[in-house]
């Protein structure tokens, strides 16, 4: 029996309520801000939890799962949502057995994405219900209520969240215990329910529009969908984390707060607008709130003040409502400005990251350094396609060694394009290994089979590093901790048909640069693995690097790293020993040309 309150983050809660609303198989690809919902899942030995090889994956064996009958979900971050849109929309189409829960973590503001769609439009897009927590205990309550609708409605349910419910914590009344509604699931034929040839794809279409009307009437009387009387003046439509927001700025307006924002409840909308004198949507992202309610004929504003772009805050709310006159003048506030004398800090690469050394290398080969300031628009002489992961990093200076960044696995086949569309300069594309087993694979498969004359250089850092050191399929070791098959990635590559493999120490900067120059100069398609052990998993750290000040002219060619643990003061170039990474690396001390970096060790032996 869990205890009754618990501090619980939004992810902490949305994994624990899934397993108390008994869900048997839980699949995910690692991806801030939703990574924690299968980290917590996996906890539990009496469920199936997978790291699956992506989105897409995740999506098909969670659907497996369900059409068997077992309670079944599958989280993922907004964008991996686009790579499983294939079998999500599939999914609604068919429809399911055992629940079937889709959990996608919207990231506004960007804090680590690529973008911040909206993902409240796939809801109506295939046609599914739609839930939101604003809380931590709504997302726990929300689990429950997701697999019941799931099952009643024989549909898959998106429940939506975003950075900000994901990570902040708040008091959770734990009121359940675990409970498994099938707990021998079996599958059973219906080819015109599961085989979507067009003969059995067009009724289901019928049934899914029928489902939708049953579901819009299910959302007049969804306990979630809250009704907060104040005074009538100002009347707020809301959801998710942006109701706590209004809440804290119009704590007199009168509120419909909605946990089930797809189907709307029409009727619910209408007569708690007949009520108050105006209506205001407030909402994250998109209006999409807002255009529906429009839609049904309801006058309401919302996105004519409130940002359309980032994250929003009680701040942004409060000041946007003072420009529009929902608030007087003297409501707003002025933000804190950072506090004084705070350092200034880029995202870098961490100190003895194995991805240093190989953008150094390319730095240097594709004399990238020359382009820096150049007003015209110049053709690099190395193009350097990049991918999703903690290598991204090397597009920013000292660096700079990336020229594209679109979304994970895209890297190798823009860097084919290119070389289709006939540029001068050679092409590599960079890749990591989770993100090469995610999508760079059918990448890899089209250049060999087309012929490419590309390099690519798969960044083996034996981890899924930037989400916090997931597993995946090259690293043997399953979600929940047990020894699995590793997939070998040079065997995987011969495989494929790639003649010219290459795996070079990630610290050895003379072989990196060797082996990249004869890559580049081969006629097929090339790949260097690129392998070293990410330094974060590195724990016995020893014999910090140390600068001769009598040998050091100060050329700043160790500063070109961009190595946290190396560090310049007026001019006088040192490392700092709590920061390196100690004799793992030891690139700075195979690049310094006065041979003045080298082990304290070594330094303390000729004292």
């Amino acid at each position: 029996m869990e205890k009754t309150l618990q501090l619980l983050s939004g992810n902490e809660a949305l994994a624990l309520g899934a397993y108390h609303a008994g869900v048997q198989v839980a699949t995910a690809y690692p991806g801030t801000p939703s990574t924690e919902i299968l980290e917590n899942l996996a906890r539990f030995k009496d469920i199936y939890a997978e790291w699956s090889t992506n989105e897409k994956v995740a999506m098909e064996v969670a659907m497996g799962a369900a059409y068997a009958g077992a309670r079944a979900m599958v989280s993922m971050k907004h964008v991996g949502l686009n790579v499983a849109s294939d079998p999500f929309m599939a999914a609604s189409i068919t429809g399911i057995i055992g629940g079937l829960v889709v959990v996608s973590a919207d990231d506004p503001q960007i804090h680590s994405s690529q973008n911040e769609q909206d993902n409240r439009h796939y809801a109506r897009l295939a046609k599914v219900p739609m839930l939101e927590p604003s809380d931590s205990q709504e997302a726990y309550d929300l689990m429950g209520y997701a697999f019941d609708i799931s099952e009643e409605f024989d549909t898959p349910v998106l429940l939506r969240t975003t950075t900000r419910i994901s990570h902040s914590k708040s008091v959770v009344d734990v009121k359940r215990t675990r409970a498994v509604k099938n707990p021998q699931p079996a599958f059973h034929f219906n080819v015109q329910k599961y085989v979507m040839l067009p003969v059995n794809a067009l009724p289901r279409h019928a049934v899914v529009e029928k489902r939708l009307l049953r579901l819009a009437e299910f959302s007049e009387t969804f306990p979630l969908n809250q009704v907060i009387w104040n005074k009538k003046q100002l009347g707020i439509v809301t959801s998710g984390v942006a109701y706590q927001y209004a809440r804290e700025v119009f704590p007199e307006a009168s509120f419909l707060k909605l946990g089930m924002t797809w189907p709307l409840p029409k009727k619910a909308i209408k007569e708690f607008a007949d009520r108050v004198e105006k209506l205001i949507v407030i909402e994250e992202l998109d209006p999409f709130l807002q255009e529906n309610i429009q839609a049904m004929g309801i006058k309401v504003t919302g996105k004519e003040f409130i940002p359309l772009v980032g994250e929003l805050n009680a701040h942004i709310v409060a000041e946007s409502s003072v420009g529009a006159g929902l608030l007087p003048e003297s409501e707003k506030d002025e933000a804190l400005p950072p506090a004084p004398g705070l350092p200034r800090r880029p995202p870098l690469l961490c100190p003895g990251c194995p991805h240093t050394g190989i953008y150094f290398v390319l730095n240097g080969i594709g004399q990238r350094s020359k382009l820096l300031g150049s007003k015209e628009p110049q053709e690099p002489k190395l193009i350097i396609t990049g991918d999703i992961g903690c290598y991204t990093l090397g597009a920013l200076p000292p660096l700079n060694v990336l020229d594209t960044t679109a979304c994970m696995g895209a890297g190798i086949g823009q860097a084919l394009g290119m070389e289709r569309a006939h540029v001068k300069s050679k092409v590599v594309a960079v890749i990591g290994d989770s993100t090469f087993m995610h999508s760079g694979i059918t990448g890899l498969v089209d250049a060999v089979y087309n012929n490419g004359h590309i390099t690519i250089l798969i960044l083996d850092n034996r981890t899924t590093a930037m989400t916090g050191h997931q597993e995946h399929p090259g690293t043997g070791v399953s979600a929940q901790g047990q020894e699995t098959c590793a997939v070998d990635i040079e065997s995987l590559c011969r495989g494929i048909g790639v003649k010219d493999i290459k795996v070079i120490n990630a610290f050895d900067v003379k072989a990196l640069r060797a082996g990249v120059r004869d890559s580049l100069d081969r006629p097929e398609v090339s790949v260097i693995i690129v392998r070293g052990f990410c330094a974060m998993l590195v724990r016995k750290r020893a014999n910090p690097g140390k600068v001769d000040v009598e040998k050091c002219n100060e050329c700043g060619v160790c500063l070109r790293l961009g190595c946290p643990a190396i560090q310049s003061v007026d001019g006088k170039v040192f490392i700092e020993p709590t920061l390196c990474a100690g004799d793992i690396c030891t690139i700075c001390e195979q690049l310094c040309p006065q041979k003045a970096i080298s082990a304290q060790a070594k330094n303390k032996s000729k004292e």
